[in-house]
């Protein structure tokens, strides 16, 4: 579809791909609203998209690893006023330790998926208002380093390990974008899931100390640019080639397979009914 005017949220756009996407977005002629931690540095990205001739973003300030900034920032969105065409959640953290949020949730399940799990529900009816709009989940082929949503420690008390909870949140998505799409399959709006591919961002660089300056230099070789790893976030949100496709998981602008575990309906209905009780929202029938 062509974004001309059309109305584009994302989550995450100042660094990385979600910036490289946003860029694009905004070249094609999408309105984009940018939800950012840092409203400096959306501020920043808005003044760069303004400076090249296109529609001046709104910038609204959103922490993910609080609930109550997410509700905030999703009404703020909504006394906008305007339908959304697009919802893109982009923004996703990786910790080295365990952190937990305001909240009391392990830090990376909440940012990855409690947080744009409420962020879509609040924000549904103003992209129900839109035939055709599309909900796009970044998530990752990282989902394979856990077999499992691992319900009995979701919140990794017993024991902490970095890749295996970056997993489980990607994994999150990929059953989150699967029941969703289910739930949303007698509308017109539409809700997929991507793996970006190894993208050099600062995603893990807040962490800190010897880890965060070292693995960047380390992994560096085997990483697509931005560029690159912005394309399929690209493709889902502005593709005529994928309008009316929903619950898929794409990599490289291509529905793939993703592991068995994340064709798991009755884990994706569990996972469902324990995030709706952990984030206090329930989604409309």
């Amino acid at each position: 579809m062509t974004l001309q005017g059309k109305h584009v949220l994302i989550t995450g756009p100042t660094a990385g791909i979600g910036r490289t996407t946003a860029l694009a977005l905004a070249a094609q002629g999408a309105e984009l609203t940018l939800l950012c931690r840092s409203p400096e540095k959306g501020a920043a990205l808005a003044a760069e998209i303004t400076a090249a001739g296109r529609q001046a973003p709104t910038v609204v300030k959103m922490d993910m690893a609080s609930l109550a900034s997410v509700r905030e920032a999703a009404g703020e969105c909504l006394a906008l006023g305007r339908p959304i065409d697009v919802l893109l959640n982009n923004a996703g953290v990786v910790n080295t330790t365990r952190r937990t949020t305001v909240d009391g949730f392990e830090e990376t399940l909440a940012v990855n998926h409690f947080a744009p799990f409420l962020l879509t529900g609040l924000l549904l009816p103003a992209i129900q208002e839109v035939p055709g709009a599309r909900i796009v989940n970044v998530a990752s082929a990282a989902h394979a380093f856990a077999r499992g949503m691992g319900f009995d420690d979701l919140h990794a008390e017993r024991s902490y390990k970095t890749f295996r909870e970056y997993g489980r949140s990607k994994l999150a998505n990929i059953l989150f974008t699967r029941s969703l799409a289910r739930r949303l399959a007698d509308t017109p709006v539409t809700v997929n899931c991507l793996h970006p591919g190894a993208v050099s961002t600062s995603l893990g660089t807040q962490n800190g100390g010897l880890t965060s300056r070292i693995m960047p230099l380390l992994l560096k070789p085997f990483f697509r640019s931005p560029e690159k790893g912005a394309e399929t976030s690209i493709y889902l949100c502005s593709s005529e080639q994928v309008a009316g496709v929903s619950g898929e998981y794409f990599a490289d602008c291509k529905v793939v397979r993703p592991k068995p575990w994340a064709r798991d309906d009755e884990a994706a209905e569990r996972l469902w009914r324990v995030t709706e009780e952990s984030v206090g929202f329930q989604y409309p029938a």
